[in-house]
This record gives structure tokens, sequence and C-alpha cells, in this order.
């Protein structure tokens, strides 16, 4: 199947849909399953790009392959459930399988050993090497492979849509949230060197990409770990800094989109980027609740007062500003005053965009030691609760569009019109453009067009 890039994606083996290089008639076949979030994709194009520079081709079929790797997913139970069936149904009907990923470290790796014995190897996250190896010891690549003719092409393979890609500048994370085991999977935070991650815009840029997605665990908090240290870029000295970082992208031409920015001060000083059109004004700030104390407990880095106040700030520099986030429902020693807080905190917010979660514990993450649970029939109702407000706030902000000339980028065409995203929309995970009956239009060209309706996620224009 064509990889979905929402946070756990459904199993299937990657079709290539966006990648269509020939295949070599002597080279050696491998399948791929990629889960989880658009990281962990990241993680899994690394993979693919040097197994394709190996010589080998990635088959979209489990008969055809001779191996299939698994990137797993562990974040969350049903993750987890997800990614063993996908290790399960691997071993069904191929047999041989290489599983790589979140699950692939302490417990869990255990687990799938125990459960799949016949599995080749288990590794954990961005374990590049250890993956390439394991393929390399049980499907020796060709030495026919012929590098001048068995090209790869400079931004190595992509499994988005040719017109955006995903800009991963860093692995692992410093916080320690209880309800969180990336530190545990992932390590502590990582920072790619800014020449690295420039380097790797530019050639995404050169290959026709029109969208950069930063991604990592904190993107607030790249560079941190090097103390800022500065790199070079053609000839010129950066800081491994955040503001720098956005300050460069935003030279690209293109758009630049922001994931994963916990609302640090110094975040204040990438506003009037997207004020001047530099970068998209877009932020997906993860916020998870508007409790103290439900912060408190979840040890979450900032605090809601500050959240808001942060808010209004950055409204005030950028009007225009599109803020995501995502928030927890039923929480351990969530009362009823607690979740009323969390509401009163949406209701003065204003967030454009935002997902919510029903609480579930994660083996190994402090906060399931954690007194006074909430029942599963609250947290229902606090969901539902919870999303009816929020659907209530996101199509009035939606409806203010109406009337509005706004640019759109195209992500498909068919013959009822195009389908595109907003600088508010991100791929997967935010509402869309629907243009009905234009012609002349292919995916990656940007147009503007007036908004002629709205719901409660999408936009039509014309």
């Amino acid at each position: 199947m064509t990889p979905s890039l929402k946070s756990h994606q459904s199993a299937g083996i990657l079709n290539f849909s966006h990648y269509s290089a020939p295949m070599s008639e002597t080279s050696n076949k491998v399948g791929f399953v990629s889960l989880g979030c658009p990281k962990a994709l990241v993680d899994s194009e690394r993979i693919l790009t040097q197994l394709k520079l190996d010589g080998y081709d990635i088959v979209p079929t489990y008969e055809d392959a001779e191996v299939v790797v698994v990137n797993t997913c562990g974040f969350i139970d049903s993750a987890k459930q997800e990614s063993l069936d996908a290790i399960s149904e691997a071993i069904k009907e191929n047999g041989r399988v290489i599983v790589t990923g979140c699950m692939g470290k302490g417990d869990d790796a255990a687990a799938i050993q125990a459960l799949h014995p016949k599995v080749l190897s288990v590794t954990g996250p961005a374990a590049y090497e250890e993956v390439v190896g394991a393929v390399h010891q049980y499907v020796p690549h060709s030495p026919q492979h012929d590098p001048y003719t068995d090209l790869v092409p400079p931004q190595g393979v992509k499994l988005t849509p040719r017109h955006y890609a995903y800009l991963k500048i860093s692995e692992g994370c410093n916080h320690r949230c209880s309800f969180c085991i990336i530190p545990q999977m992932r390590g502590d935070l990582v920072s790619r060197p800014i020449g690295d991650v420039m380097e790797e815009a530019q050639r995404l840029v050169n290959a026709g990409v029109r969208e950069l997605l930063v991604i990592s665990q904190d993107t607030s908090a790249y560079g941190v770990d090097m103390k800022y240290r500065t790199g070079f870029w053609n000839g010129r000295p950066l800081k491994t800094r955040m503001q720098e970082l956005c300050e460069t992208l935003g030279e690209l031409g293109i758009w630049v989109r922001l994931h994963y920015v916990y609302p640090y001060p110094h975040v204040d000083k990438v506003i009037p980027l997207m004020a001047e059109g530099r970068i998209l004004p877009y932020l997906d700030v993860p916020l998870q609740h508007g409790s103290p104390e439900i912060l408190r407990r979840m040890k979450r880095p900032a605090a809601a007062e500050k959240a808001l106040d942060r808010i209004r700030s950055w409204r005030e520099v950028c009007p225009d500003i599109t803020l995501r986030s995502t928030f927890i429902v039923g929480f351990p020693g969530e009362t009823a005053a607690d979740f009323d807080l969390l509401l009163d905190f949406l209701r003065e917010a204003q967030l454009d965009r935002v997902g919510c979660f029903q609480y579930s514990p994660v083996k190994g993450a402090p906060a399931n030691d954690l007194p006074d649970p909430v029942s599963d029939e609250i947290k229902q109702e606090r969901w539902e609760r919870f999303m009816a407000l929020q659907q209530e706030i996101s199509t009035a902000r939606l409806q203010a569009k109406v009337g509005r000339t706004i640019e759109i980028l195209i992500d498909e065409v068919d013959e009822q019109g195009a389908v595109g995203r907003s600088t508010a929309d991100a791929p997967e995970i935010d509402g869309k453009v629907y243009l009905d009956g234009v012609e002349g239009l292919r995916p990656g060209d940007f147009v503007e067009a007036e908004v002629t309706g709205a719901d409660e996620y999408d936009l039509w224009a014309g």
C-alpha cells in the first residue's frame, strides 16, 4: 500500500508509487513495511536509500521479496499491536523477516523474538547500519550491481509524493514526560549538524520538492546538545540553532513548515519570519493539557498560562499564524475540575487544528504508577466533549476564511478537479482545500483561489 503519514499508518508492504526507478535484472529484492510517525518514515527512507545504493530492488509484494523489513512503532499499545500484526502477516506471507524500529529494544524486542522465533534480526530505531547489514547477511547483494546504471536520485528514496518531504533535524529527546517512552527508545537529543541539514534540504529542493516539513522530537531544542556549535553551508558560518535554521531554510523559496515545537521563549524569534513570509505561518505545538496539576503530573516542560501568553504574543506579531496541537484526556488523576480547565484553555487559545487522545498506559512509562486512574467511560465522555468544543472552534475559524484569497499547494488532480492544502494544512493530519472544475493543474503546483465554503475541517475554493 501507499504509505499513509498519519500517526499510526495501516500496515502493508510499500508499493513505491512515489518512487518509480526501474528495477535491475540482477539485484536482489526486498519488501518493506513502514509504520509510525513521520520520524520513523524518515528512518525508513534512509534504510531504503542505502539498500538501493547497494543494488537491491524494493518490491511491492510479499511473494516477490526475498526478505521483508518491518519498521515498527511502539509509542502506544494500539501501535504496538499493529506492528505485531504486521510482523505476523510478513511471517505468514513471506517467512523471512527483519524487524527494526521502536519495538526493537528492551522488553518489546524480547516479546517479538518469543512470539516469532523465526524472525531473522531485531534492532531498535534509527539502526540504519544494522538493518542494512542484516539484509546483506540474509540476501547477499549482487556483485553485478552497477552504480552507473542502477541510479539512485541525489535526494535518496522518498516515501512521500515528489512535491513534499520530511526533513528530520535531530533524534531523541531530553524531556522525561511521564506518559512517554521515546527517550528510552531513541535516547537523548542528538542534533544533526546544520550544514548536513541544509545540504539535504537543498538536494530536495533541487529534486522538485515544494514543501519541507521540519520534524524531530523537539524542534525547539535543536542544537542545545551541541551548545549551538557553528557549522558551515555553502561556505557561510551558521549556528546549529532553530532560529538560524529557519532563517536559512527560508531562503530556499519553498514552503517550510515546523512541527513539534515546544513553546519556549526563543521560539518568539521565528515568528517574525512567518510574518514576513519567509517560512509558513504554522506551528505544531504539543501542549497536551490545560490544567497546571495535570501538566505537573505529566512532567511537561511548559505551564498552561505561559503557553496562553505566548500564543497571544505570537498572534500579535503574525495574525495569520495557524496553531496545531495535541491533547490527552483521562490522564491519571484528572478530575472534573482539571478537565474543565482544559476546556477553558481551548476556549481561550482558539487553536486552529487539534488532535485529542484518550490516555492509555504504555509499558515502561512512569505514568503507569500514578494513582487515581480514570475509567474508560469517563475518558470517552470527556473526549467527546473535548472534540465537540474544538469542532465549534475549528468551524468558526475556517468560516472566517470564506471570501479570502489563499495560496494552495496541489496534492491530487482528477477528472472532478484538484485537491490541495493551504499554508494552514500539513499533509495527512490537517484539512484539505477542494477545487472543483479546475484544469491544467499538476501535483506540486501552486495556485491562488478564493475560499467559497468551509466545514469543521476542510475548505472549498474556486
